[in-house]
C-alpha cells in the first residue's frame, strides 16, 4: 500500500474546555465522551476513538483529555499517533496544557500536524487574529484553520489541511515488517464474545486466528476476531486503531498497559532502560527521580547520568520496551513534562558512565568462553560486590532438566508435566535461573543453560565468519539442530546485533561498531528516522 493510502492515526491535543471533543464530534459524527461521568461533568476523562473520513482516505483519531491531572492519559493516547490536531480556543489562545501537550508531542517526535482555532464564532476579528498569531508563534510552519464546531465554519478546510499533512507522511518500511506490537489502552468483556482489548498497532500486522502473547507474563491467546472502527476484518495493518477479541484469556487477566505481540518478539519487560535523551536533557538531569511514560504504562524512575546526553532510568515498576521506542519523562512534583528520549537498550545491566557492556551473545563472539551472564538475556554479570540471585530447589531441578535436554530444550508446559508441577512454577523457576546467570532466554519459551548457549553462539559465529554469512539450513546441519531451534538462535543473534539479516542470509557485524545497538521498533513517529549518534 502506498503512502497516500497507508493507515495513520491522528491525536488531538490542547487545553481543557477548548473544544476538542466538540470538534471531533463535528468532524466525525462520533461522540467520544462515552462515560456517564464525562457527560455529567462536561469534560473528557478517558481516551476517545473515532474514524475521520477525509474523502480519499480515512484516519484513526484519538481524542485525549485536556485536564492537567490527566496528562498521563493524554500521553498514553499520544504514544501511538503519527500526526496531531492541536486545538486552541480563539477566546483563550494558547494555555498551560496547550504548551504541555506540545512538549509531549515533541518528546514523542510527532512533528506533523495542523492547528484548529476553535470557537471563532464567539470572538471578534481582532481577537481571532491575535489568537492565530500566538499559535503560529508557538507552532510555526503548521497549517492553521479557524473553525466553529457550532456553525460548521472551517470544517471542510480543516479536513483538507489534515489530508495534506497525512499525504506528506512517509510510513517507515520497518513498521510493517517488524513484529506486531500493540500497547493496550482499553480492555473490557462482551457477553457472548469474551475479552476485548484495543490499542494502536505500532508495528507489524495481526490476523484472525493468529496466536499471540500478552506481556508481561507471556500469557497465550488466540485472535478470535479483529475490528477496525467497528468493521470486521481478517487482517489489521500497522498504525491502525484495532480491537482484538481474544480467546483463551479472562477479562481479569489483561489490563491497560499490557502489550499484545507474538512469541519471540523483541519486547522486554524491564526495570532498567538506557536512553538517548532527545530533548529536555538539562531538565531531566536536574531531577533525581522522575516519572517515565512508555506506551500505555508509566513508572517512577531514578535518573543515572551516563554522559554525552544519555541516562539510565532505573524503574520502580516494569515497562515494556524495544530499542528505538520513544518515551516521555515528567517531573513528579510539581508535575510537568520535562522532555523525552529514545530507548538505546531496553534491558541493560546496572552501570554508570563509560561502563556499557556487550550482551551475552556479543561477548560470546568477542571473548569465547569468558562471558558472564546475569538478569536476563542481553545482560552481563553484576558489578563486583553486588548480590546475585540464588537458586531454589525447583530452579535446580529445572536447570538439570534443561541441561539434559541439550540443544533441544523443552518449553514450560513439557517441563511442568515432567516435573509434576504447575507451569507458572516452572516459569518462576526459569526467572530465578536467568537472574542467577544460569539461563539465557533466546525467545519466548526457549531457554538455554548459559554454558551451552555460549557454545552455540561461538559455533554460529565461527560458521558465519568462515563462510562470510550463514543460514538456517547451514546452522541446522552444522550444529545438528532442528530448523525451529536454528531459526530461533539466528533471529536472537540478529536482534542482539551479533548478526545482520539480509533475505535468508545472516552476516557477521563489524566488531568495532560504535553506534548504539538499535533494532527495528515501529517508532511512534513514522515520518522520520531517529538520528543516531
Amino acid at each position: 500500500m502506498g503512502a497516500e493510502g497507508a493507515p495513520l492515526t491522528v491525536g488531538t491535543a490542547g487545553h481543557i474546555d477548548h473544544g476538542k471533543t466538540a470538534l471531533v464530534r463535528a468532524l466525525t459524527g462520533s461522540d467520544t465522551d462515552r462515560l456517564a461521568e464525562e457527560r455529567r461533568r462536561g469534560i473528557s476523562i478517558e481516551l476517545g476513538f473515532a474514524e475521520l473520513d477525509l474523502g480519499e482516505r480515512r484516519l484513526s483519531l484519538i481524542d485525549v483529555p485536556g485536564h492537567e491531572r490527566l496528562v498521563r492519559t493524554m500521553i498514553a493516547g499520544a504514544s501511538g499517533i503519527d500526526l496531531f490536531l492541536l486545538i486552541v480556543a480563539a477566546d483563550d489562545g494558547p494555555m498551560p496544557q496547550t504548551r504541555e501537550h506540545l512538549a509531549v508531542l515533541r518528546a514523542l517526535d510527532v512533528r506533523a500536524g495542523a492547528i484548529a482555532l476553535t470557537k471563532v464564532d464567539l470572538v471578534d476579528a481582532e481577537t481571532r487574529l491575535l489568537a492565530a498569531a500566538e499559535c503560529e508563534e508557538l507552532v510555526p510552519h503548521t497549517p492553521l484553520v479557524p473553525v466553529s464546531s457550532r456553525t460548521g465554519e472551517g470544517l471542510d478546510s480543516l479536513r483538507t489541511a489534515l489530508a495534506g499533512v497525512a499525504a506528506g507522511i512517509e510510513p517507515a518500511g520497518e513498521v510493517s515488517s517488524a513484529d506486531p506490537v500493540l500497547h493496550v489502552d482499553r480492555c473490557f468483556s462482551l457477553v457472548g464474545h469474551g475479552t476485548v482489548v484495543t490499542g494502536t498497532l505500532w508495528s507489524g500486522t495481526l490476523e484472525r486466528g493468529q496466536q499471540v502473547v500478552l506481556l508481561p507474563g507471556e500469557r497465550r491467546a488466540r485472535v478470535r476476531s479483529i475490528e477496525v472502527h467497528d468493521r470486521p476484518c481478517e487482517r489489521s495493518l500497522p498504525r491502525q486503531r484495532v480491537a482484538l477479541n481474544l480467546a483463551g484469556l479472562r477479562r481479569e487477566e489483561v489490563s491497560r498497559g499490557d502489550v499484545v505481540t507474538v512469541a519471540g518478539a523483541a519486547v522486554h519487560p524491564t526495570y532498567r532502560l538506557d536512553v538517548e535523551l532527545a530533548n529536555g536533557a538539562a531538565a531531566i538531569l536536574a531531577e533525581r527521580r522522575v516519572q517515565v511514560h512508555l506506551g500505555t504504562r508509566e513508572s517512577p524512575a531514578r535518573v543515572v547520568d551516563l554522559g554525552d546526553g544519555a541516562v539510565q532510568l532505573r524503574l520502580e515498576q516494569p515497562l515494556l520496551a524495544r530499542r528505538r521506542d520513544r518515551l516521555v519523562v515528567r517531573r513528579i512534583a510539581p508535575p510537568d513534562t520535562l522532555g523525552g528520549g529514545v530507548v538505546r537498550e531496553p534491558a541493560p545491566p546496572r552501570h554508570g558512565p563509560g561502563s556499557v557492556r556487550p550482551t551475552p551473545a556479543q561477548a560470546a563472539i568477542r571473548s569465547p568462553g569468558k562471558t558472564e551472564t546475569h538478569q536476563r538475556s542481553g545482560e552481563l554479570g553484576p558489578p563486583e560486590g553486588a548480590k546475585v540471585a540464588t537458586r531454589g530447589p525447583l530452579a535446580t531441578r529445572v536447570l538439570s532438566a534443561l541441561e539434559a535436554d541439550g540443544t533441544r530444550p523443552r518449553g514450560a508446559t513439557a517441563l511442568a508435566e515432567a516435573l509434576a508441577v504447575r507451569r507458572p512454577d516452572v516459569e518462576a523457576a526459569r526467572a530465578e535461573l536467568i537472574a542467577a546467570g544460569d539461563l539465557v532466554r533466546v525467545r519466548t519459551d526457549l531457554h538455554y543453560p548459559t554454558p551451552l548457549y555460549q557454545q552455540l553462539v561461538e559455533q554460529i559465529g565461527r560458521l558465519a565468519a568462515h563462510d562470510g554469512s550463514t543460514s538456517i539450513a547451514a546452522v541446522r546441519d552444522e550444529l545438528g539442530l532442528s530448523r525451529r531451534y536454528a531459526q530461533a538462535l539466528l533471529e536472537h543473534l540478529d536482534a542482539e546485533r551479533v548478526l545482520r539479516r539480509e533475505g535468508d542470509r545472516h552476516y557477521p557485524r563489524a566488531r568495532d561498531r560504535t553506534e548504539p545497538p538499535y533494532t527495528r521498533s515501529g517508532a511512534v513517529s513514522a515520518s522520520e528516522e531517529v538520528t543516531r549518534r
